[in-house]
């Protein structure tokens, strides 16, 4: 039987017939790759991310159950739908129940959750490890000879094909135009291509950000190179691959079970694959044609605030109307990028001079000269956390009421793509590891924390609505023996109990609140920085910093004067050895920052400032005044 299709009407103005209200706002008028970055932005901000030994299998009688060609009455609720094994105009030689989980040994014998993208290449790290779009079921053999194989056009010659299986799908040497890899490929029947190549633009599109830090060598030999990836994070892909899957996605139209599969994944994961809801996206993004001319070098490159673990950069834009973004280099090293003309650079060591410069770069990932140079020396102390830390611990009295709060105090916002949450389980014969962490994404302010929450929790002040991140990955099902921890890249940031030990007392049936007095992160764990509350305990979780906190640390020995004030906000008291002064709303934003304010002066400029209340942050200390 032939899929049922549904008729799509590709328009300039775009239709999207089942996305709900509102979804995809703020992409009208958009194209290239600036399209692209706003649909990652939108189908990244609320996502579940499931467990995938625990969940999936079961999630797959929601979203993955053969309604399209095998249907009978007895068996709608029951047989999923592979679709690498399907025969679309015929009986299938073997079908699969949820419960049929295994097998491999020989087609038919037990199904996998097969990873459309192989895991190998983001490291099987959680939440790109679990996700629905393109971790789908599919029969054990086929998975298991496909291996890390891309998709792709198999050579027709009988010598240069490894496997044909049951349904005409097979692994052969690639035969995929202009693209120099000859190693084996894995091709599904026509029926599935266009399912597959959406599914394979959809991680391009949800993992933008993250891309250059899966899997990728430039150096690598391209004829046995199995990634497709090129680098880019806007690009994403080889242009000889990305055409193949365009052709695919234009050949075999978005079909009736893709679209309900959307449907149903999004119920289950908060998110969309933008692809099936509007086809013409897919052309909309990646049909540029680039010129052969670099960019023009950003000008003006200058430190707005440097402190002893971060600078603030900004710069003038290229001139050129075809820039992507801007390419930071410190010591002459690539540590950087952004779509913006500012950015933090942090983890930097005080008292140190460091050396930055920025370059533009285009559609065709042409890179302009550099701008200026500009040295920073970092500062040998200052008043803020030197990176995120775990500020709140819930544990409740179920096994999956969990939650993590997290806060920046570090002065500045912070990039979450390379911060991970990482627990060691106890595995076999009592021997202690660490499955694949939980990589965050997306930005936090300063002075903002955010909570990651298990799907399945229920405490009553806080819901997976409110939550930044929501997942079940291996490190939000902690017990209070489980050793916790907060990591930069591969860096311990934070810990929780002890490391090497899985009997820890300390974490055991109990909520712990970081005392307000802490506002730094420590790699090893003390319990004395913690309040101890009992299990299912949750007050005041994620939002901005309360401004009560900054209102208590009042010191007597400062005033201030005129209050309310116009202009200038006149200091006295011992304000010479004061280094850094913050003027802030009541919602917790940093309006100004100073460093060393009083050096030649005792008044702070308030004249830019909307009139208000705010408070006046020296240092530790703090004075409220009202802005007339």
């Amino acid at each position: 039987m032939k899929k049922i299709l549904l008729p799509i009407i590709l328009i300039s103005s775009y239709i999207f017939a089942q996305a709900p209200a509102g979804y995809y706002n703020g992409t009208t008028g958009l194209s290239g790759y600036a399209l692209k970055s706003k649909l990652h932005d939108i189908i990244s901000e609320k996502v579940v991310s499931w467990h995938y030994t625990n969940h999936l299998p079961n999630l797959y009688n929601q979203t993955d159950l053969d309604v399209y060609y095998d249907y009978t009455p007895a068996n709608n609720t029951t047989i999923l739908l592979d679709i690498y094994s399907e025969i679309p105009n015929g009986p299938d030689a073997y079908e699969y129940t949820s419960s049929q989980l295994g097998g491999g040994s020989a087609e038919g014998t037990g199904y996998n959750r097969e990873h459309m993208m192989p895991q190998s290449t983001f490291y099987s790290n959680y939440p790109m490890y679990s996700d629905l779009f393109y971790v789908i079921p599919a029969d054990a053999k086929i998975n298991q000879l496909r291996s890390n194989y891309p998709y792709g056009i198999s050579s027709t010659v009988p010598a240069n094909i490894l496997a044909t299986f049951t349904n005409t799908s097979k692994i052969g040497k690639s035969a995929i135009p202009n693209l120099p890899y000859t190693g084996y490929v894995y091709e599904p029947i026509d029926e599935f291509k266009g399912d597959v190549a959406r599914s394979v633009l959809y991680f391009a599109l949800r993992y933008e950000g993250k891309l250059g830090t899966f899997k990728y060598n430039a150096n690598a030999n391209p004829v046995s190179d199995t990634n497709p990836f090129d680098g880019t994070e806007e690009r994403a892909l080889e242009p000889a691959y990305l055409a193949m899957l365009i052709q695919w996605h234009q050949q075999d139209p978005v079909s009736l079970r893709e679209i309900n599969r959307n449907n149903a994944v999004y119920v289950l994961q908060k998110n969309r694959n933008p692809f099936i809801d509007n086809p013409g996206w897919v052309n909309a993004i990646w049909s540029q044609t680039p010129d052969a001319i670099a960019p023009q070098a950003p000008s003006n490159l200058t430190s707005t605030q440097t402190s002893a673990y971060f600078t603030n950069l900004s710069w003038t834009p290229s001139a050129d109307a075809d820039v992507l973004g801007y390419k930071v280099y410190q010591n002459g090293t690539l540590v950087a990028s952004t779509k913006g003309t500012s950015i933090s650079i942090d983890h930097l060591t005080p008292s140190t001079t460091y050396n930055y410069t920025v370059k533009a770069y285009d559609n065709g990932y042409l890179q302009s000269p550099d701008s200026n140079t500009v040295p920073i020396t970092t500062l040998a102390t200052d008043v803020y956390a030197k990176d995120l830390f775990i500020s709140k611990y819930l544990e409740g009295s179920t096994n999956e009421n969990r939650a993590l709060e997290i806060t920046n105090k570090t002065g500045h916002p912070v990039d979450l793509n390379n911060y991970r949450l990482s627990i060691q389980l106890q595995g076999q014969n009592n021997s202690l590891y660490f499955p694949a962490p939980f990589e965050m994404e997306g930005t936090i302010q300063n002075n903002e924390t955010f909570v990651v929450l298990n799907p399945s929790a229920t405490f009553s002040c806080f819901t997976k609505d409110q939550a930044k991140f929501v997942t079940a990955a291996p490190q939000m099902t902690f017990y209070g023996y489980n050793y916790l921890e907060l990591r930069y890249k591969s860096t311990t940031v934070d810990a929780l109990g002890v490391v090497g030990q899985n009997n820890s007392s300390a974490l055991k049936d109990v909520s712990l609140y970081r005392k307000a007095t802490i506002s730094q992160p420590a790699n090893t764990f003390n319990i004395s920085e913690w309040d101890i509350h009992p299990v299912d305990y949750c007050q005041n979780l994620g939002g901005t910093l309360s401004t009560t906190e900054l209102i208590a640390s009042k010191d007597k020995k400062l005033g201030i004067y005129p209050n309310p004030v116009y202009d200038r906000l006149f200091v006295n008291g011992e304000i010479e050895k004061i280094k850094t002064v913050q003027i802030i709303d009541f919602s917790g934003k940093v309006i100004l920052t100073e460093k060393d304010p009083f050096r030649n002066k005792k008044n702070i400029s308030v004249q830019g400032i909307p009139t208000g209340t705010y408070i006046l942050r020296l240092d530790d200390h703090t004075q409220q005044f009202i802005k007339k």
